[in-house]
């Protein structure tokens, strides 16, 4: 899935938290005659380490998609399995970006850079060795959690290494990463695995992050600086937080990736409430003590803030899953290779990697109408690809109806790409530049726990419908019309925040015409 462009790739002063500077000396930075400071001569270098580096946790997120059949031959994986794959990495992932981009503030971005890739590299190992399901789930969620401790860092070393126009055009090349991240990831699994056709392919998925992640360490520690931010300070991580939303988000995914009883439905969803209400309250109690909180609660009073935040929750919860039922239906119901499922969705990253070039530059004129021109496109897009599968499944062959899914997935991908850039400009913008680190963290943090909802959401509809409608064998083509029609009522849904903030905004723009007039 591809990955949502963070708050970073916005330089300016609403849109990203105001640079630290580390003190002169240990950054290789001495004062000049004039009192400014000159650039490190490894900002380049270290810009490399960082992009490669995030762009290998992202890149995990998709590249899975097309070895999910393979994997579940060889390790003998039910649905439920392969969805706590995805969803678990996800939810691990956006826990930890919070706390971890408090920890690199306080205790060098360096070391928890460091450590975070380390991490994800073992994780992967594990992942390749992994004999059983519940082994790949337990070394999924390490490697979430070391792309969560990584992520932050990438931003905050831009921010700290670059200023003025050097700044601009590293943010830029860390969006485009971003971006080739989602493209590349299905393609690259695809040529993984048809490099050889044994089912245990799938490992080398994993493998491949190796020599990777084993380069970025060395050189992580030879060109990042190491200084401890300025204004650094002892952050104690607000663990009872974390375990109380972690708690709360599983109550409300196990009905959906286990399919319990409706008993136990109603119980676990009742017991995911109780903890989400236990965590609000905590936050605030923290909040008031004046503690490190995992979510600063007060962000959610300004409600074009909120409603960005839901637009992206709930976009995220609907889009980010049809890579994940539809690389299944190409291969399972349609026969084809990995690498040529990987190509079939192509289009749709094609469209999602052009697109914010062009709203980047007109989101400050058309503001939140882009967002609600991107969603009724998305939405058009995946019909397109429903009525494409009802319609022509049966009638053309594999290579053919892939073709006809490419219109309809390039219309959905560019629609994403004017939804998830401008969405993340225009929410962080109503808020002031000392709290945009938090409020980019939120937000980021609400489009992990989206994905991972919806890959249990969609994922249960899926198999469930596929196993209901196909007698004997599974139909997985009512399966995926079935999901991707939940996929598109979630992506109409987000259209309820993104229609209220379109209205703030005009009143907001009617205000200050007023307030002009009468000066």
């Amino acid at each position: 899935m591809r990955t949502p462009r963070a708050a970073g790739p916005r330089s300016g002063p609403d849109h990203a938290p105001r640079p630290r500077q580390d003190p002169p000396g240990p950054r290789g930075r001495s004062s000049g005659d004039d009192g400014a400071e000159p650039p490190d001569p490894r900002r380049w270098r270290a810009l490399a380490v960082c992009l490669v580096s995030g762009f290998m946790t992202l890149l995990d997120v998709s590249i899975i998609n097309v070895a999910l059949p393979s994997l579940r031959e060889d390790l003998g994986a039910t649905g439920s399995d392969l969805q706590w794959v995805l969803s678990g990495y996800a939810l691990a992932f956006g826990l930890v970006l919070v706390p971890a981009g408090r920890l690199g503030d306080a205790h060098g971005r360096r070391r928890v850079f460091v450590a975070g890739l380390a991490l994800f590299t073992t994780a992967s190992l594990l992942c390749g060795l992994a004999p059983s399901p519940g082994w790949l789930l337990a070394a999924r969620l390490l490697q979430g959690v070391g792309g969560g401790l990584l992520q932050p860092q990438v931003a905050a070393f831009i921010q700290s290494l670059f200023s003025g126009p050097e700044r601009g055009r590293a943010f830029g090349l860390l969006g485009t990463s971003i971006g080739l991240s989602t493209a590349v990831g299905p393609l690259l699994g695809g040529t993984i695995l048809s490099v050889d056709p044994d089912p245990s392919a799938w490992r080398l998925v994993f493998f491949v992050n190796i020599p990777i992640g084993v380069a970025g360490v060395v050189l992580a520690m030879r060109w990042l600086p190491s200084a401890r931010p300025e204004g650094g300070r002892a952050s104690h991580v607000d663990l009872a937080g974390v375990a109380l939303l972690a708690a709360a988000l599983t109550a409300l995914l196990l009905p959906l990736l286990e399919q319990p009883g409706a008993a136990s439905w109603a119980s676990l969803w009742v017991g995911s409430a109780v903890l989400g209400v236990a965590f609000v309250r905590w936050e605030r109690r923290r909040t008031r003590s004046g503690r490190d909180a995992l979510v600063d609660l007060s962000l959610f009073r300004e409600s074009r803030y909120r409603n960005g935040v839901l637009v992206g929750l709930v976009y995220f919860t609907g889009f980010t899953t049809i890579f994940f039922v539809l690389s299944i239906y190409l291969q399972d119901q349609l026969g084809l290779s990995p690498l040529q499922a990987g190509l079939v969705q192509t289009p749709f990253a094609v469209g999602g990697a052009i697109t914010p070039v062009l709203a980047g530059r007109a989101v400050s004129r058309l503001g939140r109408r882009l967002v609600v021109a991107g969603l009724l496109a998305v939405a058009v897009g995946l019909l397109g690809v429903l009525a494409v599968v009802a319609t022509l499944s049966d009638v053309l062959p594999p290579g053919q109806l892939g073709l006809a899914l490419a219109l309809p997935l390039l219309l959905g991908g560019a629609g994403s790409g004017v939804v998830i850039s401008p969405n993340t400009t225009l929410t962080l913008s109503v808020v002031a530049s000392e709290r945009a680190g938090s409020a980019s963290g939120v937000l980021q943090t609400s489009q992990r726990i989206g994905s991972s909802v919806g890959i249990a959401l969609v994922g249960a509809v899926y198999f469930g419908v596929a196993a209901a409608s196909g007698g004997a064998a599974p139909d997985y083509a009512a399966g995926l019309s079935a999901s991707l029609l939940v996929a598109v009522v979630l992506v109409l849904l987000a259209l309820v925040p993104a229609a209220a903030d379109l209205r703030d905004e005009r009143r907001q723009q009617r205000a200050e015409g007023a307030g002009r007039g009468g000066g």
